[in-house]
């Protein structure tokens, strides 16, 4: 049975979608680590820029950028829980990125042995693989990710399962500076 004119229209503009991700993926990811030396001033923004710099640290596909360093610094400057609010907030729609290379169908690391470890936990247990994942400070959260945006989970659940996490995992960093740059500053 042949496919209908339908059906063959859905595909195409499916398929446009999936390059048009890939492409926003790549563009984000070459420009984020073009500005990587000047991403600290945003800082001088206030929570604002601490949300810019977790957006962009986040934004990147497997090119490590600054951010929870300067997370950890900006604790100890603003209020830590207001830190964390903006620097999840920022990371959480920085991870976008990720979801949509897989959304785009044109994931490399589907051949990988960190994607198939983590693959099966995205498709077993969806929106709490996320938050763990994006809870603890890991190199792998790019491909959980990835993951999740092959398996077509909705965007609303990565986003807010990956916002929780990221609020945990920011909290804690933003309260680490808070108290121990303090501490550091009362011994010298």
């Amino acid at each position: 049975m042949l496919p209908s004119k339908k059906a063959k229209r859905s595909n195409i503009g499916l398929t446009i979608l999936r390059i048009a991700a890939l492409l926003a993926v790549i563009a984000i990811t070459v420009y984020i680590y073009s500005i990587r030396d000047h991403v600290e001033e945003f800082a001088a923004y206030g929570y604002p820029g601490i949300f810019l710099i977790a957006l962009l640290a986040n934004a990147t596909v497997f090119l490590p950028a600054p951010g929870v360093a300067v997370i950890f610094a900006m604790g100890s400057i603003f209020n830590p829980l207001g830190v964390a609010f903006a620097a999840g907030t920022g990371g959480a729609l920085g991870e976008l990125s990720g979801y949509l290379a897989g959304f785009s169908g044109q994931a490399v690391v589907e051949q990988t042995n960190t994607f198939r470890k983590i693959s099966p936990w995205i498709n077993k247990y969806g929106g709490w693989a996320i938050l763990v994942l994006s809870a603890i400070p890991n190199p792998f959260f790019d491909i959980a990710g990835i993951a999740a945006g092959i398996a077509k989970m909705p965007l609303w659940k990565f986003l807010l399962f990956c916002w929780i996490g990221q609020l945990i995992k920011m909290t804690m960093f933003a309260y680490a500076g808070a108290y121990s740059i303090n501490w550091l500053e009362k011994i010298f």
